[in-house]
């Protein structure tokens, strides 16, 4: 699989400001079209050695485009590189013969990581407007696809215990579709997203953008290709690239969300419960010692 990548907004920066980056910032940009997988991963040394050039030149560069700072650009490269790597290239970028207890603490530590960056990144105010359109939508609709589908039947099953008027839909099921098609404006719609984004999503997102629903999309990236269709967007980010997929902020985030909302609905809350454990009781949902008796 070749390394140069045709459509990637840093490197639609670059070509930006082309004619106003100086030669050897022109150098740099060129190295990073050229190898993005690699750049990822490099520090400001590395990069400058690979360019041959200063690591103060490279510090330039990375402002010349507009970030905050080299893990900024960094993390943006790293956001928009992981949508295009394959289970191959996950491998290959995984150290398989790392003793199993080394690899442990990696993995815990990643993911601590993944919720100390949500921690320091969310927006209390834009994640409030997302639990208020999940308190005053008569109807919510929570899509998922493929991974992704692990996190929407979570939180879909989570909401259904502490509101009503909840369903879950798989992305990839093509009712999914006939369903957003006959649904009234008033809906509101969940996507979640996680890379590699599927296409399911995608025209999902733009079919409820186009139907006039309110679209709230949760995901792990701004990367993410149907966050600008969508009325509210929260990002649980995941700064690594993981094997196969990161679920712990974002799982972090639907919980906080669900509690949220439960917070609202006061004596309604347990009125809802009471219903619910009550059919459980009367279908024999749930283990229960007292049955055993």
């Amino acid at each position: 699989m070749p390394n140069v990548i045709k459509s990637h907004p840093l490197l639609e920066r670059i070509a930006k400001f082309h004619k106003e980056l100086t030669p050897k910032s022109r150098v740099i940009g060129d190295y990073v079209k050229e190898n993005p997988r690699k750049v990822m991963f490099m520090t400001v040394a590395e990069l400058a050695k690979a360019s041959e050039v200063s690591e103060a030149t490279v510090v330039r560069f990375v402002g010349q485009l507009g970030y905050e700072g080299y893990t900024d650009f960094q993390q943006s490269l790293r956001d928009f590189v992981d949508t295009e790597l394959t289970l191959l290239d996950r491998v290959d970028l995984t150290d398989m013969l790392k003793p199993g207890a080394e690899r442990f603490r990696q993995v815990v530590s990643e993911e601590i990581d993944n919720l100390r960056l949500l921690f320091e990144k969310a927006d209390i105010h834009q994640m409030d407007r997302v639990v208020s359109l999940l308190h005053h939508s008569p109807q919510i609709y929570v899509i998922g696809s493929r991974l992704s589908y692990t996190f929407s039947y979570y939180m879909g099953w989570s909401l259904t215990k502490v509101r009503g008027g909840i369903q879950i839909f798989k992305g990839s099921d093509k009712t999914t579709l006939d369903w957003l098609t006959i649904s009234p404006a008033d809906v509101l719609v969940v996507l979640i997203a996680v890379s590699r984004y599927p296409n399911d999503l995608i025209r999902l997102a733009k079919l409820a953008k186009r139907l006039g629903q309110r679209l709230v999309v949760l995901t792990d990236s701004a990367a993410c290709p149907i966050t600008h269709e969508a009325d509210e967007s929260l990002i649980a980010p995941s700064p690594h690239i993981p094997l196969i997929g990161s679920p712990t902020a974002l799982s972090c985030l639907i919980n906080y969300l669900v509690m949220e909302l439960a917070s609202r609905y006061d004596s309604d809350l347990k009125k809802h419960q009471e219903k619910l454990e009550q059919s459980y009781w009367e279908n024999d949902v749930l283990f229960n010692m007292k049955k055993l008796a």
